[in-house]
């Protein structure tokens, strides 16, 4: 589809794969070959050596391939053959309720209850504390957003760097 870009810094790196034009690359020279992998940007060009310099633009504007449908605006990230695809949506997990026994240690805390066949409550202060969600990265490298839909894999499309 689209053939045009505005790159507002390109970065030169040595291949260390033979790397497709529009698709990703990575930050030790070669192409994208896992999903989710983080980038240092795009080649502008191919390389048909392993060695050869590779332009890869790094902010601005890229042309990608399409790894797939895409809808403009949506939130990019890499498939295993270095095309861009819709990144997941984040999804949250609401806090399951278990069912089971309930221990409670003599002197720890104080704890009523009455209960039966599960109707019923159970009063005190919880020990255990929720689970934290700790960690830098998301589970998915975002690369960029769609500036243009791909309405199948293979189309070319322009992209805003992350």
């Amino acid at each position: 589809m689209s053939q045009q870009a505005r790159s507002l810094l390109s970065l030169s790196v040595v291949s260390t794969s033979l790397i497709a034009q529009y698709r990703g690359v990575t930050y030790t020279g070669g192409q994208v070959a896992a999903a989710n992998v983080k980038c240092i940007g795009i080649a502008e060009r191919p390389t048909t050596v392993i060695g050869e310099i590779a332009l890869v633009t790094t902010k601005g504007t890229a042309i990608a391939e399409a790894g797939g449908a895409i809808t403009i605006g949506s939130a990019l990230a890499f498939d295993a053959a270095g095309k861009v695809v819709m990144a997941a949506l984040l999804a949250v997990a609401a806090p399951t309720m278990a069912t089971g026994s309930l221990a409670v240690s003599a002197g720890l805390v104080g704890v009523t209850a009455s209960v039966a066949n599960g109707a019923g409550s159970i009063t005190g202060t919880p020990t255990a504390s929720a689970p934290v969600v700790t960690g830098g990265d998301l589970p998915q490298y975002i690369v960029g957003y769609a500036l243009q839909a791909a309405t199948t894999a293979g189309d070319l499309i322009e992209i805003l760097m992350n």
